[in-house]
């Protein structure tokens, strides 16, 4: 990679972070372009080169979001799918619970109401992404004899809602008491063992795999 492609990518990044705490303090209809340019530390007409709407700025930050959490699904890091399927748990989990997607969560609910589409344009760019691409995985595991089920979109859906939905909706409506690790790690860990119970072709290896990965 050249100096000015590893220049702009950085950048890039800069901006999408600045967006994302704009975003978590101001909500859709409250962040501009203006701010999100001030707090990336660049000028206007240089955010504009890189996004040339709001909305495009929000769905790169959130495809951003999505990215980082669907990496954990890459096999080429890892050969065991339970070990994998563990590992995105923990990425999916680290990365809702953070302050600031809870924040713009709850800022964009909020919202909703009066403006639909900016609850549109969430879902559409984050959890619809995300599950796609949680039940491409999925399928694919399914292919392999590792998943037994007939439909990927009530797996998927299943998947994330065992291992973090209680302690997330707590967080979203209890702001000063985000859950410790430990209590993360309680809800996380359940819900994979009832996903594999009720989901894997051989459930009984892929519990005993999973307490391998839980005892690291």
């Amino acid at each position: 990679m050249g100096k000015r492609e590893a220049n702009r990518r950085a950048r890039s990044k800069a901006i999408l972070n600045a967006a994302l705490e704009v975003f978590a303090r101001k909500g859709m209809s409250g962040a501009t372009m203006d701010g999100i340019a001030a707090a990336a530390g660049v000028t206007k007409p240089t955010l504009y080169l890189y996004f040339e709407t709001k909305e495009q700025l929000f769905q790169a930050m959130m495809a951003a979001k999505r990215d980082e959490m669907l990496g954990a699904l890459d096999l080429a890091e890892a050969s065991d799918w339970v070990e994998t399927l563990h590992r995105f748990a923990w990425q999916y989990a680290e990365t809702v619970l953070r302050p600031d997607m809870l924040s713009l969560a709850r800022l964009v609910i909020a919202e909703a109401e009066r403006q639909p589409d900016i609850g549109a344009q969430y879902q559409a760019a984050g959890p619809d992404r995300l599950l796609a691409g949680i039940m491409a995985w999925l399928d694919g595991q399914r292919r392999a004899g590792h998943l037994v089920f007939d439909d990927a979109e009530l797996a998927a859906q299943d998947l994330w809602g065992l291992i973090l939905s209680a302690p997330r909706t707590r967080a979203l409506h209890r702001p000063d008491a985000l859950p410790e690790r430990a209590e993360v790690a309680r809800y996380l860990h359940n819900g994979l063992r009832v996903f594999l119970k009720a989901y894997a072709g051989d459930p009984a290896d892929a519990l005993a795999r999973l307490e391998r990965f839980i005892r690291g």
